[in-house]
């Protein structure tokens, strides 16, 4: 059975506390909602000074499809963190592939980007997620991935 948590628990900090990612590739801002063992729903506020606008492109800024499946994958990574409880461990999730990724339509400056997951497969440590971003209600990109959690590497 899963487990509905408090979204109210879910701002920036609480986010920093479950991701090792940090500016300028945290691209999480927001928990909306949380069921542990199911499925997620976070947000990314796509402002005209992310670093990537510089080049990408001049004049005409888009969001590259890319870091819509790493910040899918980044929320994918905190339900997985959440479910189970790993939190504080410097425990680490890995990308290992991703599957019929496809893009939709551009995600420009200004726009709130809604991430949802959910989990597709569990196995042991090896996790597969599905994953759509989406602006306004209008799907901007959506893939299939697949994480692992790992110890940090070793210095």
């Amino acid at each position: 059975m899963s487990e509905q948590k408090d979204a109210s628990a879910y701002d920036i900090r609480k986010v920093l506390g479950a991701l090792p990612h940090r500016y300028p590739l945290l691209l999480v801002d927001r928990v909306q909602s949380i069921e542990l063992g199911e499925k997620i729903h976070a947000v990314k506020a796509v402002t005209f000074n992310e670093d990537f606008f510089q080049g990408h492109f001049p004049g005409a800024p888009i969001m590259p499809g890319v870091l819509q499946v790493e910040a899918m994958a980044q929320a994918a990574a905190i339900l997985g963190i959440e479910t189970l409880e790993l939190a504080g461990t410097g425990k680490l999730v890995y990308f290992m592939g991703i599957e019929n990724a496809k893009f939709r339509a551009p995600v420009t400056p200004g726009c709130l980007l809604d991430l949802r997951v959910e989990f597709l497969q569990k196995r042991s440590r090896v996790y597969k997620f599905k994953g759509t971003a989406s602006v306004e209600g209008k799907t901007t990109s959506e893939a299939e991935f697949t994480a692992m959690i790992a110890d940090p590497p070793s210095d």
